[in-house]
């Protein structure tokens, strides 16, 4: 996959054999200060040219997660093989306390995953299963 990196960091990589997803970093000239249940979208110097059929999933790291309360708003978010955008992340604080990102800060991590698009058939009825029209928690009442 092709990608530009206009910022000082390195590439994203997997950290281990078994990692689906690779860590974004915040490319700021600056710290961003975040207060309780404020959110900002943070730069990440990085634009990709994904394969048609591939989307990049952002979503959150759970160390900061935990740790801070920071997390990734619209979670994950999809960048669209056409899409040549720089990629930027959603960050919100749900901590209780201010939350400083720093430069260079690995907020962020994506995973590449592959998908199909539908072409849908409009029916008037639809086939039947055991759980129907069950809603959420459904399948736990049986």
């Amino acid at each position: 996959m092709k990608i530009i990196n206009t910022s000082p960091y390195p590439l994203p990589r997997y950290e281990t054999p078994g990692s689906a997803g690779m860590d974004l970093r915040a490319h700021l000239n600056e710290p961003v200060v975040l207060a309780p249940l404020e959110r900002a979208l943070v730069p990440t110097g990085l634009f990709i040219e994904l394969q048609e059929g591939y989307e990049a999933q952002i979503r959150p790291r759970s160390g900061i997660a935990l740790k801070r309360g920071l997390t990734m708003l619209n979670s994950p978010g999809t960048i669209d093989s056409d899409y040549r955008g720089e990629i930027k992340c959603i960050v919100v604080n749900l901590s209780n306390e201010t939350q400083t990102i720093e430069p260079g800060e690995r907020i962020a991590q994506m995973v590449i995953a592959r998908y199909e698009q539908v072409v849908w058939e409009e029916v008037s009825e639809l086939n039947d299963t055991e759980r129907g029209a069950g809603g959420f928690g459904s399948t736990r009442l049986r």
